[in-house]
């Protein structure tokens, strides 16, 4: 009986996972469209705002961060950069890396955007203080941790 309970309640954390995950991309696709670029290209420019300490952010970090292939980072960032999102410049300590950063009119239109995506938040995460979503937090990177771990063995399964 209790192990029926335990696969139900997995069951339901995973159909969860996969309607947040769809409504996310929603989401981020309105907010791509409000810039007038695809979502996979607002996610990039999202990651390099979260990733980027002051130099730039390397297209490897961003593939890590979007779990994601870096030759995909490398085609979609040279579209950002022609739209002047983003500035592209060699790594001065190794010049194979290419930095990229905001430009001044990427960092101005997500401002523009600043005050409603506080109002999003606000509205998904209304019933749940910051604790709350600290601990949640924590479970959803252990349950990542163990994901990666399972899909690893998986893989070694199937070949």
């Amino acid at each position: 009986m209790i192990e029926k309970k335990l696969d139900r309640a997995i069951s339901d954390f995973v159909w969860n996972v996969v309607e947040i995950h769809s409504q996310l991309e929603d989401i981020h696709t309105s907010w791509a469209e409000l810039l007038g670029i695809a979502e996979p290209q607002w996610l990039i420019l999202m990651a390099i705002t979260e990733l980027d300490g002051g130099p730039g952010v390397a297209g490897i970090d961003i593939a890590n961060k979007l779990r994601v292939h870096p030759a995909f980072v490398t085609n979609q960032t040279k579209s950002l950069e022609k739209g002047g999102f983003l500035s592209r410049q060699p790594a001065a300590d190794d010049a194979r890396f290419v930095l990229m950063s905001l430009t001044a009119k990427a960092t101005r239109e997500i401002e523009k955007l600043s005050k409603r995506k506080l109002a999003l938040n606000s509205t998904m995460f209304n019933d749940l203080d910051e604790q709350t979503l600290a601990d949640l937090n924590v479970a959803l990177a252990t349950i990542a941790k163990n994901a990666r771990l399972a899909a690893r063995l998986l893989a070694i399964d199937v070949s």
